[in-house]
């Protein structure tokens, strides 16, 4: 999903390290999202956990939209002509609904509920995303992967997987990235991940077995949730740092809730991000932009798309700078 905000905000941050609550227990930190408009007067709204003041990445996790549910009748549903990505990876999941996506790879694929797009853009990929006709509701979320430098020029990239469900102590988890209670994803990433969405039945508890090197964000979608002592409401997200080597979840509410759970080390290197580019210095972002703009080859061409490309916004009038990470605490 492209970034169509008209004024983007501009980000160069890095990971630190959070050693916990002085009593040694893990400590949640609730981040909440906000409100963004993709597009014009009749656009889809998404609401925006990451990036923010408080945190930009969780491992490699840079960015996370979570939109729905949405009647496309009233919504207008998604229309994302073709725009460009760099330095990344784009993570498609849906709840319900189906998009059609086309990149310039030549890829044409749908994507619907538990079924996982992720698409490489490295040194360049465009792509297009637009909800179909068997489209009733729109529901799910879009997730960006931070590539490390001595991989973020790869080549353009797409692989599809469908995840089989697993059931856990009155939860039903479906792994599209990483491993987690049994579950592996055979899909290749440029460094360890984890990507899984958690359904848990009224009431239900679940203690996971995860890797203390990861630090993890539990996003709501529906219910009220319980993850270690902390509640999260719906489309809050939970972030827990390094050192928890399990994570217990528990459904507050009378009906299913269901999440997404994210993880991964902490990302060392800084990032600039801008619209739908990461690079790692402004003139990064400029080069990109310009190129672009030019309609050059680095970012190819989608033959069959029955729309225009999306402009990219004017840069800020100043030097793209950094924004503060939270202190080491």
């Amino acid at each position: 999903m492209s970034n169509v905000e008209t004024e983007p905000a501009e980000l160069r941050c890095g990971a630190f390290v959070d050693e916990g609550r002085p009593d040694g227990a893990p400590r949640v930190d609730v981040l909440s999202a906000r409100d963004v408009p993709l597009g014009g007067p009749r656009a889809m709204r998404v609401r925006r956990t990451l990036p923010q003041r408080s945190r930009t990445l969780i491992g490699a996790w840079c960015f996370a939209d979570h939109y729905g549910p949405h009647e496309v009748t009233t919504s207008g549903g998604m229309d994302v002509g073709p725009h460009p990505h760099t330095g990344l990876q784009t993570v498609s999941w849906l709840f319900s609904g189906e998009i059609e996506h086309r990149d310039t790879l030549g890829t044409h694929a749908l994507i619907r509920p538990g079924e996982m797009n992720l698409m490489t853009g490295g040194h360049g990929i465009a792509h297009s995303e637009v909800s179909t006709r068997n489209t009733t509701v729109l529901h799910g979320v879009q997730l960006w992967v931070a590539l490390p430098e001595e991989h973020r020029h790869a080549d353009r990239d797409f692989q599809h997987h469908v995840p089989e469900p697993a059931r856990v102590d009155g939860a039903e988890i479906r792994v599209f990235l990483g491993s987690l209670a049994g579950g592996v994803s055979p899909v290749r990433t440029f460094t360890p991940l984890l990507g899984a969405e958690l359904t848990l039945a009224p009431r239900a508890t679940v203690t996971l077995a995860v890797d203390p090197a990861f630090e993890h964000g539990l996003l709501v979608d529906s219910g009220d949730v319980r993850l270690l002592d902390t509640v999260l409401r719906p489309a809050e997200l939970g972030y827990v740092p390094c050192g928890a080597d399990s994570l217990t979840v528990v459904n507050e509410s009378d009906a299913p809730a269901r999440t997404v759970l994210l993880g991964g080390p902490p990302f060392e290197e800084e990032i600039v991000m801008w619209w739908n580019f990461i690079g790692r210095t402004h003139e990064d972002i400029v080069k990109a932009r310009e190129d672009w703009e030019a309609s050059s080859d680095r970012f190819g061409v989608i033959e069959d798309f029955p729309g225009g490309r999306l402009p990219a916004p004017a840069l800020p009038n100043a030097v793209i700078r950094p924004r503060g990470n939270p202190p080491r605490r």
